[in-house]
This record gives structure tokens, sequence and C-alpha cells, in this order.
């Protein structure tokens, strides 16, 4: 036997294992929409906050719920579920192709180690808006996404990891200078996943695309 037919069974032997342990049908595309959607809803809620009428800060103040704060409310929320939604679909769309199924064991790991951070902060999120702490929701953000995404990552492409890493440093960014909370935001959930996504593309999808 060969030394090359050796070395290519040993890198299926991988590509098995990797697959059986790993959630591989994350879809670079999905990435890329999500920071689309990001720098829309960013460009959105710069508009909101300095193009309004009111000063948003007076409103938040005394009623954090109120006609005049609830567009931006809206827009988080409009950017989270168009950006949860098509991850979903072309996650599903990709992993059909493989002949594969989206509630894998290694997706529910992936599920469950993004899940915990994202819920823990979420509540702290909804605690500082609560108490009024709004220069701190953009780092907020940012560092529970990262922490998210970095735990998550050892159950899909590395690449999860350094992305996590890098939006945990946005994060503390944004908590250093809050004036500029939107952009670190803008960031890291807009830029950083567009880069990503390209990354993800060239070194995972683009061969595959070629060869069907």
């Amino acid at each position: 036997m060969s030394q090359n037919k050796i070395q290519d069974d040993l890198a299926q032997i991988r590509s098995i294992m990797e697959r059986s342990t790993k959630f591989l049908s994350f879809s670079a595309l999905a990435s890329v929409l999500a920071g689309v959607y990001a720098l829309i809803g960013a460009a959105w809620a710069w508009r909101i906050i300095y193009f309004s009428e009111e000063v948003l800060y007076d409103h938040l103040k005394y009623e954090p719920l109120s006609p005049e704060t609830l567009p931006l409310i809206f827009v988080a929320a409009g950017v989270l579920l168009a950006a949860v939604g098509t991850a979903l679909l072309l996650s599903y769309r990709k992993a059909k192709r493989a002949g594969q199924s989206l509630w894998s064991k290694s997706a529910r790991r992936v599920f469950y180690n993004f899940a915990l951070p994202m819920l823990a902060g979420g509540i702290f999120i909804l605690v500082l808006y609560s108490r009024g702490f709004y220069s701190l929701l953009a780092a907020s953000t940012l560092i529970f996404y990262g922490l998210a995404l970095v735990n998550a990552g050892n159950f899909t492409f590395s690449d999860i990891r350094v992305l996590g890493v890098w939006e945990v440093l946005l994060g503390l960014l944004a908590a250093v200078f809050p004036g500029k909370g939107l952009l670190y935001w803008a960031l890291g959930f807009g830029v950083l996943h567009i880069i990503y996504g390209v990354v993800l593309y060239r070194k995972y999808e683009r061969n595959s695309t070629e060869t069907r």
C-alpha cells in the first residue's frame, strides 16, 4: 500500500469522525446575510437615535417602553429574527443536500453550548435595560454573544471560536468607549459576520460547490 493511499485513507477517516462529532451544516451565506441585516439595522437605529425630533435618552430615563423608544426595540428584534430565520433555513438546506439531519447530536451540542451564555446574557441585558444602564447594552450583547460562540465553537468549525474572541474584544472596547457602542455593535454583528462568512465559504464550501 503506497504512502499516498494511506494518507488518503487517514484523511477520509478524520473527515468521517469530524462529521460525526461536529456540526458542519452551518451555512457561510447565513453569516454574510446576518452581517448585512445587522448593518441595515445599525443604520436604521442611527437614524432613529440621531435624527429623531425627541431626545430618546429623556424618554428612556422615565419610560423604557414608549412610542419613541419602541422603534429601536423593533429594529433589534427584526435583525435577530431575520438572522436566526436565515441561519436555520440555509443550514437546513445544506444539511438536506448532504443527507444529514439538522437536529443531529452534534447540532444539539452546538445549540446547548450556545444557548446557555446567550440566555444568561439576555437576562443580564434586560436587567441593565430595566435599571437604565443603556450605555452598556451594546457591550453586553457583543461580550455574551462572543462567549457563546467560543463555547459552541468546540462542536463546529474552529473558526467560530476565533470569531467569538473578536466579538468579546469589540464588546470590551464598547464598554470602555460607551459613546461608540453602536459603531462597535455594527462592526461586531455586521462587518465581522460578513468577513467570517466569506472565510468559511472559501475554506469549506467553495470546493464542494464547484464539484457539484
